[in-house]
């Protein structure tokens, strides 16, 4: 019975089938992974105080991480004119950040991040974002399939959902001239907010996959952000105890976004969650394990914001991890 069961289901249920056995790649492959962040997202590397050092790639592999988020302001190395050339020098750290992951069996997800023009100008920088795209995916085009491709982070500002989801479209046919297979990752707006995903409309392909962000509440997680201005500063000192209400919002926010999901048979990976270093740390650590255990509890590959700054779960002044932290993600770590 069992054996006609299975059979019916393989046969006369394919997409599904598809679906299930995409969704097992993808989160078997990426896991659970940590973002570079403030380093090549930056407008020059380590002008955010970050800059990248061989030796994290032994510290993330070691610490139990699969895959390393690597967010890239290529908008800042590319020319303004056409066929808007990246700078090779640029392209080749880039190659340096793939090659030390990859040798240390770390999963890659590349990103076109803090691309502001676009947000503020989407018809003037249309044309330049596919450009990049057209450079980028055919130089990767021969890495492994554990390297993945994240079209744009975080569509925000004049790039609303209706502008967005056609441009992503066309940047998806650039991409799959070069890489018929590779796994590309793409969100909606508002910041790859959860509840935009009912706006995103992800074309039909058997690689795509779907990305949320998650930092909620806001008023917690960005306590005292300095680039958050005067509010942010009204919440220092905002604990998270993972009360009843502060975890059913945790919980909705994941079931509506799996519920999408499984409608549309796409894979879901939540791209960034952390919390600031204002705020005190055992909220940061209780938080922290919360999202990541709800995640894992509904089978979404993740990736914490970030290793060593703002966010993050290594010290790299003092070389040491945040302990707590690591635990929260990687609870079998030493």
């Amino acid at each position: 019975m069992r054996f006609i069961v299975r059979f019916f289901f393989a046969v006369l249920l394919p997409s599904v089938v598809i679906a299930e056995e995409k969704e097992k790649d993808f989160s078997s492959i990426f896991g659970h992974g940590i973002n570079l962040g403030n380093a090549l997202e930056a407008p020059e590397e380590g002008q955010w105080g970050v800059t990248l050092e061989e030796g994290y790639f032994d510290l993330i592999r070691e610490a139990g991480f699969q895959h390393v988020r690597v967010p890239i302001r290529w908008s800042a190395h590319a020319a303004r004119e056409i066929p808007y050339t990246i700078n090779p020098e640029f392209f080749m750290r880039v190659d340096w950040v793939l090659d030390n992951a990859t040798q240390r069996d770390l999963a890659v997800i590349l990103n076109v991040h803090h691309y502001e023009e676009l947000y503020s100008d989407p018809e003037g920088h249309h044309g330049r974002f596919l450009g990049l795209w057209r450079q980028i995916a055919p130089r990767y085009a021969d890495r492994p399939q554990t390297v993945a491709f994240e079209l744009l982070n975080e569509p925000h500002g004049s790039l609303t959902n209706e502008k967005w989801n056609p441009i992503l479209a066309e940047a998806l046919d650039v991409v799959r001239d070069s890489n018929p297979d590779r796994f590309v990752i793409v969100g909606g707006g508002n910041y790859n907010n959860w509840r935009e995903l009912d706006s995103l409309v992800p074309p039909d392909d058997d690689h795509l996959v779907a990305t949320f962000h998650y930092y909620e509440p806001y008023e917690f997680t960005h306590q005292g952000a300095e680039w958050g201005g005067p509010d942010l500063q009204k919440h220092l000192g905002r604990t998270w105890t993972g009360e009843e209400d502060q975890a059913r919002d945790v919980r909705e926010a994941f079931d509506r976004s799996v519920e999408w999901a499984e409608e549309k048979k796409i894979p879901l990976y939540l791209g960034e969650f952390g919390v600031y270093s204002k705020a005190d740390m055992d909220s940061r650590v209780t938080w922290t394990r919360f999202v990541r255990e709800e995640a894992e509890a509904r089978e979404i590959p993740w990736a914490y914001w970030e290793f060593c700054s703002g966010f993050g779960i290594y010290h790299a002044g003092e070389k040491r991890w945040r302990e707590g932290l690591k635990n929260a993600l990687i609870p079998t770590a030493h």
